[in-house]
């Protein structure tokens, strides 16, 4: 006999599974945000189990190509079928098909690709081939997220959530971010001995975009000094920044580079660190030095391989950094205008865009006046003030009339609701 079919879910029986199962915290959560309860995606478009239809932009980050891209779901249910896994003992062509696809977009010397499950688990390789080279002095920036396994918390620069898992690694500093001046304080005259890592733009921390020339001053201190340099663009890479890495947009080539998120083509979790042959060259010599299960698992090799090849054939980078430029502008004229008084900044490159608001009580009620007019964003886990806005670049132009619509209706409420008083917070 097959299963039998499940009732439909509600927000309250959803809600009672995480309770019990998952997580008290995070059913309330859900309660919090109006108990909708997603059940299908297809492009922008998220539909939840009584039917109702919001447009994301949301997702931190995951969807550049959109919900259920038909090229990569397409690719992803043809290996289904023959082999979604493998045996990980023979050769399997689609993991050295996605590495190639991976290293061809990447700046000039990385060539050498360890596929991941998540980020956090891509930070972890990067920590160890640091280490493998004697890299063992980390320095991480101030508000940097980089995930939350052991290692990877280690240099996620939130007290929050590293306070209660202590002692972390050892030999780990954070300096501000932004400076290089910070940075060349920390690694010293010899850096032999020191691996620095930080984002292009820090997206958890509310998108804090740093002076022009920070990541190649930065890269330029490790080359002169012999530290190793790790580029974290989980979440700003692939597309995301309107060019394929925020590397290119200062012609940085780092020793490490992380991938993920938009990696996944919005189907498959997978992620990746891309190396140097140098910083490489432990898991050459050993292959089962760092090893997992399910690393490089067909299945997500091919959604890699086709996300790859959808935001190189319909230009997604360059629809990234046109669409980001008329959000930003649209977003920052509302906001301006109906409730500049509760906003510190609007600030964004390509589609990671961030609003700024005096008091993360503010930044929450801006976050349920989106959701009540049907739209879905984030809030930054590392700045609770800063609302974030991670659309797919394939909006259309009605999609993009429809978030704007929303954004504008949204602030008008709220400078409604908290008119300006002589002081620029407000109780929560």
């Amino acid at each position: 006999m097959g299963a039998a079919p499940h009732a439909r879910p509600t927000g309250q029986s959803v809600a009672a599974g995480y309770k019990a199962h998952l997580s008290r915290g995070r059913g309330k959560l859900g309660e919090m945000f109006g108990g909708h309860v997603e059940v299908s995606s297809a492009g922008s478009r998220i539909r939840t189990a009584d039917g109702q239809d919001f447009l994301n932009a949301g997702g931190y980050g995951v969807f550049l190509t959109g919900a259920c891209h038909p090229r990569v779901v397409a690719a992803v249910e043809r290996q289904i079928r023959t082999l979604p896994l493998a045996t990980r003992l023979l050769l399997e062509p689609s993991a050295a098909r996605a590495a190639a696809a991976l290293a061809g977009v990447c700046p000039t010397g990385l060539e050498r690709v360890h596929f991941t499950g998540s980020g956090a688990e891509a930070v972890e390789t990067a920590l160890k081939m640091a280490r493998s080279l004697g890299h063992r002095r980390v320095i991480a920036t101030r508000g940097g997220y980089h995930g939350k396994t052991l290692g990877a918390l280690s240099v996620t620069g939130k007290p929050l959530y590293q306070d209660p898992f202590r002692p972390l690694l050892p030999l780990v500093s954070h300096v501000p971010y932004g400076g290089a001046a910070a940075v060349a304080a920390e690694i010293g005259a010899d850096g032999s001995d020191a691996v620095v890592i930080l984002e292009p733009v820090q997206g958890e921390a509310g998108v804090v975009i740093p002076p022009s020339g920070y990541l190649k001053e930065v890269a330029d201190l490790c080359r002169a000094t012999g530290a190793l340099f790790v580029l974290d663009e989980i979440q700003t890479g692939m597309g995301r920044l309107g060019a394929w890495w925020g590397a290119d947009r200062e012609a940085v080539s780092p020793d490490i580079l992380l991938a993920g998120k938009s990696l996944s083509g919005g189907v498959i979790p997978v992620a990746a660190a891309i190396a140097t042959e140098n910083a490489f060259a432990v898991f050459d010599r050993d292959p089962f030095i760092h090893t997992s299960t399910f690393s490089a698992a067909p299945v997500a090799m091919v959604a890699a391989e086709a996300a790859i090849d959808v935001i190189r054939e319909e230009g997604l980078t360059e629809r990234a950094a046109q669409l980001g430029e008329e959000l930003l502008e649209r977003l920052r004229g509302s906001l301006t205008e109906h409730c500049g008084h509760l906003v510190r900044d609007v600030r964004g490159v390509g589609l990671l865009i961030g609003v700024e608001f005096h008091d993360a009580g503010t930044a929450g009620e801006f976050l349920l006046e989106l959701l009540d007019r049907h739209v879905i964003v984030n809030h930054s886990l590392n700045a609770h003030a800063v609302v974030r806005f991670t659309p797919p670049a394939v909006l259309s132009s009605a999609e993009v009339d429809e978030l704007s619509d929303a954004v504008h209706g949204a602030a008008r409420s709220l400078g409604g609701r908290f008119p300006q008083t002589g002081d620029t917070t407000r109780s929560n």
